[in-house]
């Protein structure tokens, strides 16, 4: 059964960094997707960043190109979200999902069918 957890969220003070982690358990499709999403209170959830198992391709949100960085350590089976340069706006809770079959990026959020239980992240000075 796949299952994902996140961790690494936190408080920070804008400009400052912080890296959220995703452990996928039971992914044995060659074949998938695996994204980061977050929400804010009272705001649509925003698909933030993905990552492609079939050619290693990934995307960033504008709101997040050129702070955030998606990576993957396959030996850790873990997917990681570097995020720098964080402001106020990024504050929110921060979902890593896996879309299973897909081989183009994607940060539709209906394509992804197992979700992780958030972490939250919270800039402020």
């Amino acid at each position: 059964q796949l299952q994902l957890v996140e961790s690494g969220g936190g408080l920070v003070q804008p400009g400052g960094s912080l890296r959220l982690s995703c452990v996928a358990s039971g992914l044995t499709s060659e074949y998938y997707a695996i994204g980061w999403f977050r929400q804010a209170p009272g705001k649509e959830r925003e698909g933030v960043s993905c990552f492609v198992s079939s050619d290693g391709s990934t995307y960033y949100a504008d709101s997040v190109k050129g702070r955030f960085t998606i990576s993957r350590d396959n030996a850790k089976n873990t997917v990681y979200l570097q995020m720098n340069s964080l402001k106020p706006e990024d504050a929110a809770v921060y979902y890593c999902a896996v879309a299973v079959g897909i081989v183009v990026t994607t940060i539709d959020g209906n394509e992804y069918g197992c979700w992780g239980q958030g972490t939250q992240v919270t800039v402020s000075s």
